[in-house]
């Protein structure tokens, strides 16, 4: 059996171990880390799966934020990593993780302004998301353009630089 949790009552420690297992040691380099900054995850929207008081799996969602080349802000939730013990992976713990932190979006009126950074075939087939509005914006490092996915009303198809804003509702 399954339990799902809120990430923050997981000791940090072993959250970070499980990420390295799942990702590599090099992840901090990745564009998403830089995007996030510093900023803390959302806590009502990061979960934990714990079997048997282990720890199998994470989804950590974070404050962004889409400055426009017109002025604007949009503030968005950019979802990842969904990380799985690789031990563990194929058993649908990560398909259940985004499933939880979509429902919890939507409870803290956040579903309107989601995006993340993964397999499109994925993410498009199974939560609703796709690169059509995400053509104009720019990261702080290399993506592959149809991997920048996103899914919301409130979402924009504007041009300009995703980056870390302050946590809604903090």
């Amino acid at each position: 059996m399954i339990a799902f949790v809120p990430l923050s009552t997981v000791d940090g420690a072993a959250v970070e171990a499980l990420l390295d297992r799942a990702f590599g040691p090099d992840r901090h380099t990745r564009t998403a880390y830089k995007v996030r900054g510093a900023t803390k995850p959302i806590a009502a929207l990061s979960l934990a799966a714990l079997s048997d008081g282990a720890l199998i799996g994470t989804i950590q969602c974070w404050p962004v934020q889409l400055d426009g080349d017109d002025g604007a802000a949009w503030p968005l939730v950019m979802i990842g990593p969904v990380a799985v013990a690789p031990e563990r992976q194929r058993d649908g713990i990560g398909r259940a993780l985004m499933t939880r932190a979509l429902h919890a979006a939507h409870s803290e009126g956040l579903d309107q302004s989601l995006m993340l950074i993964g397999d499109p075939e994925y993410y498009g087939r199974f939560f609703g998301f796709d690169a059509s509005r995400t053509a104009g914006w720019r990261l702080p490092g290399p993506v592959e353009r149809h991997r920048l996915l996103a899914r919301g009303g409130a979402v924009p198809a504007a041009a300009g630089l995703l980056g870390q804003a302050v946590a809604p509702n903090a």
